[in-house]
């Protein structure tokens, strides 16, 4: 971006109400320039700042992969001011896109390597992202296995429902999906995502462990990660809950003397501890 304060103007293609409660919506938008869209290079792990005129601006990661031409993906969960804006706005409306923002996935370190991806209810978007980049025909082959693993508190609060379809008939990657309570209509996996990643163990070698999803679920998805064998240096985790301004200007979102809007929000885990953090996700 010329400048990283200025919103670019982006037109809301379409809306996809996601949960069952309503509470999360994915909104598919396109440029209304064509040199902004151009200019907007990204890769999965990466977020923006949204903004509603009038509102305010919030920071989310991207859902869409950067193989997905032609539009920007964001899943919103209502929650406050400008995600409730967002929330009442229909397909046509003009909003505001700023970024791309932070560093993404280490895409070049991956290559080559086993990658085991770990999500749990609306953190899942990034991850999303990076499981449809890796999947992209030009790229697949130039990853190893893959395995996700995608829990929820029930079946109608998953994410992404067309998505994990297709991706339960690949033969190209192991899909894992656990709810907290299931229903009637379930026939999946019942359990908190830290014990289907127990009990499904993927293998650390040659691997790299990818956590991204609520803070109580990182916190005990961790010392499983470890047990497993994952070493902190391969285990990668996306802070993006900790986000404002996305330029490191408000000080909300530091992570000893780093920011996690600027030099992350993907760190590995021996970084995190490197930087003296107070443990709350250890």
């Amino acid at each position: 971006m010329k400048n990283p304060y200025l919103p670019l103007p982006v037109r809301i293609e379409q809306v996809v109400v996601e949960t069952e409660d309503m509470n999360v919506k994915t909104f598919r938008l396109s440029f209304v320039n064509q040199e902004d869209e151009a200019a907007f290079s990204y890769l999965p792990g990466q977020f923006a700042e949204l903004s509603v005129p009038g509102k305010g601006e919030a920071p989310f990661g991207m859902a869409s992969s950067p193989t997905q031409a032609g539009y920007l993906e964001f899943s919103v969960s209502k929650a406050g001011v400008v995600t409730t804006a967002l929330h009442d706005l229909e397909a046509g409306a003009i909003v505001g896109v700023r970024g791309p923002l932070g560093n993404g996935y280490p895409i070049e370190t991956l290559r080559g390597k086993n990658i085991v991806m770990i999500g749990g209810g609306f953190g899942f978007s990034t991850l999303r992202a990076l499981t449809n980049f890796v999947l992209d025909e030009a790229n697949r082959s130039r990853f190893g296995e893959v395995t996700v693993i995608y829990g929820a508190r029930s079946p109608g609060l998953l994410l992404y429902k067309g998505d994990l379809e297709k991706w339960g008939r690949r033969d190209d990657l192991e899909l894992h999906l656990t709810v907290d309570a299931g229903d009637e209509e379930w026939g999946g996996r019942v359990g908190f995502v830290p014990d289907i990643t127990r009990e499904v163990a993927p293998r650390p070698d040659d691997a790299y462990a990818l956590v991204c999803g609520p803070p109580a679920m990182i916190r005990f998805t961790l010392p499983v990660v470890r047990d497993l064998g994952f070493p902190a240096e391969r285990t990668l985790l996306s802070l993006e809950m900790r986000m404002k301004c996305g330029l490191g200007m408000c000080g909300r979102c530091n992570l000893g003397s780093k920011y996690v809007c600027r030099d992350g929000p993907v760190f590995s885990l021996a970084r995190i501890m490197s930087l003296a953090f107070d443990g709350e996700l250890a």
